[in-house]
């Protein structure tokens, strides 16, 4: 494309745009085949903890379900793009289509190892308002998410707050950033220039929004177990990968910073909630999206996998389930 930059791809793919082509290519490959944190705890190895096979995680827990610390019922799933899977691939009997939900997500995962109905009703996107009311995307609009919950229920799970950051734009903007300073920190800069780190700050505020959210769902579903789940790890613990990334080292390692912030500040209002938070960030170390395609978790700016960029693929969306089948257990 005559003119085209790293920053004007990352908009097709990191846009709304984006997610609708998406939609569309995954809709083509699944026709195709018809035809034919949290930082790790003190005293624990994050090398050690992220080494186990994800099959192996996936099936040792799917083999102790039974003995899940959570009453029998329906299951439901609220919150992202990392709840709903983001085609992986995408599910054409999921609706709206526009929430890009996928059979491979990881509440799909849990249900089916637990046995459970499984009311899915995150989305692609949602922020915290969404939760709420109703969104609209592309490809339909989806009910507010709190409309999926009913007295009855027994498991709640989600995964939401990283679309109030705006997390996709900022990685946008930090892989822009990085042409101009590739040995610096450019991105770091300028969000805390004036002295206030902006993302610091949206973490913040985000907090007692998170609260109000699992206030409400307690309301609505009083015998449910609700299981806040945490964001994998995104980024390496040490360097990068520009330009496969183009985000230089040192904006590497802030980012990491805010998303471990981001999921400090989950699990505090989990806790706060009397609520269940799973780490699936220490699991997930040594998996970032700097990773080879047949070890990482998470992809980067171009996807080796039928996933969206800077989201889990099938593997990271197997461990988060692995880590979410794992923190039922009774202690």
């Amino acid at each position: 494309m005559k003119g085209a930059t790293v920053r004007d791809f990352g908009r097709v793919w990191l846009t709304g745009a984006g997610a609708l082509a998406a939609t569309m290519i995954a809709a083509a490959c699944l026709a195709a085949p018809a035809m034919s944190g949290v930082q790790p705890p003190p005293g624990e190895s994050p090398a050690a903890l992220g080494a186990a096979p994800v099959s192996v995680a996936v099936a040792a827990a799917t083999e102790s379900a039974a003995a899940v610390s959570a009453p029998a019922g329906p299951m439901v799933a609220l919150g992202d793009s990392y709840t709903a899977g983001a085609l992986l691939p995408f599910n054409l009997a999921a609706r709206p289509l526009g929430c890009l939900r996928s059979a491979k997500a990881y509440p799909e995962l849990v249900a089916s190892a637990l046995g459970r109905s499984l009311t899915d009703a995150s989305c692609s996107s949602a922020g915290v308002a969404d939760v709420a009311t109703a969104q609209r995307t592309d490809l339909g609009t989806n009910p507010a998410q709190l409309d999926a919950l009913a007295p009855d229920d027994s498991l709640v799970v989600l995964t939401l707050g990283g679309d109030d950051i705006g997390f996709m734009n900022v990685l946008d903007e930090c892989m822009e950033l990085s042409f101009t300073d590739p040995w610096g920190s450019p991105c770091r800069s300028h969000y805390t220039s004036g002295g206030t780190d902006q993302l610091a700050a949206l973490v913040t505020s985000e907090a007692p929004r998170m609260a109000a959210v699992l206030a409400d769902i307690a309301a609505r579903a009083p015998q449910a177990r609700i299981v806040v789940v945490g964001y994998p790890d995104m980024f390496p613990l040490s360097g990068g990968c520009w330009p496969a990334v183009p985000i230089t080292d040192g904006d590497i390692a802030y980012l990491r910073g805010i998303e471990l912030r981001l999921n400090a500040m989950l699990a505090a209002d989990a806790k706060a909630a009397n609520a269940t938070f799973v780490n699936t960030y220490t699991p997930t170390i040594g998996h970032d999206f700097c990773q080879p395609e047949r070890t990482r978790d998470v992809e980067g700016l171009l996807p080796g996998s039928l996933a969206l960029p800077f989201h889990p693929n099938p593997r990271g969306q197997s461990a988060i389930a692995a880590a979410v089948l794992a923190a039922l257990q009774p202690r």
